[in-house]
């Protein structure tokens, strides 16, 4: 008897395993093939081109496929079908001339999670709500006056960085890891004018993480139709604890920005932060739709 219970989490996975397959063989023979679809590799039923890209540098190999396939490649990812673009002329057509065509955003299961169901600029969908988030950002957070006025924060980051490479004459230094934290120090200051008393050792690796969940190929956005894969994985365990964690972060951070807002009145606008920038707007900015909290942390991360 005890046998047999330790046998039921083996069975059950297995049984998970070949619902899965056999899910995926039927959704597979129900599509129909699409039609004038750029030229592809050879694809292997169930995952597709998947299994070409299962290497430590896959923009290496989508390379080595553009070479042989066109600067125009159909790859077949788990459900999803992808179009590669590799050429210059090819990529202007795309971003440029028939930009609106291609303007939708993936669904990716950390973009719903960690940005609030898609409450940022980079994966709100296309429409009259994403054009005032990036109406705010071009003429609020990002217009000359106020990059500007960021230009001793840029050059105090910059000259640290050139000190510390300077102290490591003769080591060997991970330079791609230095500009990484060089970019996470300027956000991070820009954002905040170290009023927060927030410490940058605690801060910044919960935003590595949240970068890393939002990059590379995620299985469980692969297979749509698969409901349990997110919980199966673990995935969806593993974004909503990185995604409590870093929001109680920002709503400390709001919270004190709001307090000290409140004792200093109207302050400077030059010495403001991006983060007062959007509180601001949020109170008195007359803006086209509520700008929520969620939004403010989202544009922010």
């Amino acid at each position: 008897m005890d046998n047999q219970f330790k046998m039921l989490p083996l069975s059950f996975t297995f049984l998970v395993f070949i619902f899965m397959v056999l899910k995926l063989w039927m959704i597979s023979k129900k599509k129909d093939s699409p039609k004038n679809l750029p030229p592809a590799p050879l694809k292997l039923p169930l995952i597709g081109h998947l299994h070409l890209l299962m290497v430590s540098l896959p923009h290496h190999r989508l390379t080595e496929l553009a070479k042989r396939h066109g600067s125009l490649m159909h790859l077949q990812l788990g459900e999803l079908s992808h179009i590669v673009v590799s050429s210059p002329e090819a990529a202007k057509e795309v971003m440029k001339t028939h930009d609106i065509n291609f303007a939708n955003r993936p669904h990716l299961l950390a973009a719903e999670i960690m940005l609030y169901n898609f409450s940022d600029i980079g994966f709100t969908p296309y429409g009259s709500h994403w054009r005032q988030l990036r109406k705010v950002c071009t003429l609020e957070l990002l217009s000359t006056k106020r990059v500007q006025s960021f230009r001793s924060v840029r050059e105090e980051e910059v000259s640290s960085l050139i000190t510390s490479i300077f102290c490591n004459t003769g080591s060997e230094i991970n330079f791609g890891e230095l500009l990484c934290n060089l970019s996470y120090n300027i956000t991070l200051r820009t954002t905040l004018v170290g009023r927060c008393k927030l410490q940058h050792e605690t801060f910044i690796p919960i935003v590595k993480e949240f970068v890393e969940a939002l990059g590379g190929f995620s299985i469980t956005d692969l297979f749509p139709s698969i409901k349990l894969l997110p919980m199966i994985s673990g995935m969806r365990a593993k974004l909503e604890r990185c995604h409590h964690d870093l929001d109680m972060m920002l709503e400390s951070i709001i919270e004190e920005h709001r307090a000290s807002n409140a004792n200093l009145g109207n302050s400077d606008d030059e010495t403001d932060d991006l983060l007062d920038v959007l509180l601001n707007l949020q109170d008195h900015g007359g803006l086209e739709f509520p700008l929520t909290t969620d939004n403010i942390k989202a544009v922010i991360l």
